[in-house]
């Protein structure tokens, strides 16, 4: 860049610096970089995913705007999901439940860490008791790991929680060091508490319950592993707006969003890494659901 503060504009509406001749468009930088589509329905696409509830598919989006092919509302998705986390997001405050749980198709007589299933590890916000025997949650951060029960579960409660704030997780050892280093650590032993997992940290289990049913009826199963994070992302900002009362807010912050989020061309969002498995079930019928009405 020049630096120069003067440009004209060209007949394909275009801008050309006056100084050094460079061109740009008020679309360069952004998701919609280059695209030949009009702006109009890229509008549309933002306004559909931010309108309903539990979002939509790549297959919904390709019907409902008549996209050239399956590929293009898939790409399209993508690019919004990586606008929907601001990297400069606020911390979780205040009481923050950290658990881990799987997401997958069904894995018929084996749970947990013995399936294929990627462990997705949760932090919730508890904002209070039950009210009318609801449970109140805040806000959410969720992050795939790499292998069940590791120590990267106690580096994302360092990262999403603010300092001062109290963590509860179950009894594993590995997390006592949060107590060390600024937080209020509180844990309670699965194995000795008389109570199940769904009562003792409540936040975490009804996150993945809804995620799951939002993975099952939403996308029916068919999210790849390297792409999860993504979705997770998706799943998060749709949660932690749940309350708005005004869709064209939603509207409005993921455009917003989408102005200052880089490119991302198609080859960049199909990178595989072949130690990754797709988490797929081929065989799951559609699941009706409404997600985001529970809370």
């Amino acid at each position: 860049m020049c630096g120069g503060d003067r440009a004209w504009q060209t007949s394909t509406q275009h801008w050309k610096c006056v100084a050094c001749g460079r061109k740009t468009s008020v679309t360069a930088g952004t998701i919609f970089h280059r695209t030949r589509t009009p702006l109009s329905t890229w509008f549309a696409a933002i306004w559909l995913v931010t309108s309903q509830k539990n979002g939509a598919s790549a297959q919904n989006l390709h019907d409902m705007l008549g996209l050239g092919s399956y590929e293009t509302a898939w790409a399209w998705l993508h690019k919004l999901r990586r606008a929907m986390v601001r990297p400069e997001r606020e911390l979780l405050a205040g009481v923050v439940e950290v658990d881990e749980s799987f997401v997958g198709g069904r894995a018929t007589g084996r749970r947990g860490a013995s399936t294929d299933k990627v462990p997705v590890m949760i932090a919730v916000e508890n904002v209070g008791t039950r009210v009318n025997r609801k449970l109140r949650l805040g806000r959410v951060r969720l992050g795939v790991a790499d292998s069940p029960g590791s120590t990267q579960l106690v580096d994302f409660a360092r990262t999403t929680a603010e300092p001062g704030s109290v963590i509860r997780t179950d009894g594993a050892r590995m997390f006592r060091v949060l107590g060390t280093e600024g937080f209020s650590h509180e844990y309670i032993s699965g194995y000795s508490s008389p109570e199940p997992g769904h009562v003792t940290l409540p936040g975490p289990h009804r996150v993945a319950s809804l995620l799951k049913r939002w993975n099952a009826g939403t996308h029916h199963y068919r999210v790849e592993r390297e792409h999860l994070q993504y979705y997770l992302d998706e799943f998060t900002f749709r949660f932690n707006r749940r309350r708005s009362a005004a869709r064209g807010m939603l509207f409005y912050r993921l455009l917003q969003q989408s102005v200052n989020t880089d490119p991302h061309p198609l080859y960049e969002l199909t990178i595989r890494r072949p130690a990754h498995s797709p988490i797929d079930d081929n065989e799951l019928e559609s699941m009706p659901s409404n997600t985001f009405g529970e809370f």
